[in-house]
């Protein structure tokens, strides 16, 4: 899966779930609807799993039926709220955390909503939960403007604090603020993640930068069907 030849799995973005009263970013998904969106995937007949999960699936033909299930930023909630709802349907997700902010709050976030962010014991009984915990850098940077050094420290030192918090392996990545360029690529590749979640498709989009579907609020059982839809015509199949 490298390049935009062939097929992109499916893969869906969410950050908070969450009760809200203003969300400028629309990061946040209410709890009801995001209960009421794994049961629209269930009677689709998909299942939701996590991105490590789903990789391996595609590599031994055995993805059908399968939906990635994504959280950028490691909020509080998704132990809270979105993992009971997971395990309700059987599903897996990944989370990605922010190394250097476990415990801490949504700092690179000024004029959103101030949220929480998982402490150590939080995201480990996520990960001993079945979630696939994951790297969003140290600081939630915009590599494109880091230079390499930084680069090579955000990746390398996200990794190393989460291995030491859940004694696990953490070998995925999103790249904050979707941006993945040819140099950021090169450089998760080359720090020894097997996978890069980004949000848009692009000349950069296979393996190390996954294209996912944004999910929102306002995603209802029509629009999630237009989006399983568009995914189809863009990459050529749909889960």
């Amino acid at each position: 899966m490298s390049g935009r030849q062939g097929a992109m799995p499916y893969v869906l973005m969410y950050h908070s779930v969450q009760e809200y009263d203003n969300d400028p970013f629309f990061i946040t998904v209410s709890p009801r609807r995001f209960s009421a969106q794994m049961a629209w995937l269930r009677r689709c007949g998909l299942r939701g799993v996590s991105v490590r999960e789903l990789l391996l699936a595609e590599a031994s033909g055995q993805a059908r039926g399968m939906v990635g299930l994504t959280f950028d930023d490691g909020y509080a909630d998704f132990a809270a709220v979105a993992v009971p709802v997971l395990q309700r349907y059987g599903f897996t997700a990944t989370v990605f955390a922010v190394a250097g902010h476990l415990g801490g709050r949504n700092s690179w976030d000024e004029n959103g909503p101030d949220k929480t962010l998982m402490t150590a014991q939080e995201l480990r009984k996520v990960a001993d939960a079945g979630m696939e915990v994951a790297s969003h850098t140290v600081t939630h940077a915009f590599l494109e403007m880091a230079d390499d050094a930084m680069l090579a420290a955000e990746l390398k030192e996200s990794r190393t604090i989460l291995e030491e918090t859940l004694d696990r392996e953490v070998t995925g990545f999103a790249y904050p603020y979707g941006l993945a360029g040819a140099r950021e690529v090169d450089a998760v590749r080359a720090a020894g993640y097997t996978y890069g979640c980004a949000i848009w498709p692009s000349e950069n989009s296979g393996r190390y930068a996954l294209a996912r579907t944004y999910i929102g609020d306002r995603d209802g059982r029509l629009r999630l069907r237009a989006k399983r839809v568009r995914h189809h015509m863009r990459w050529g199949r749909v889960r």
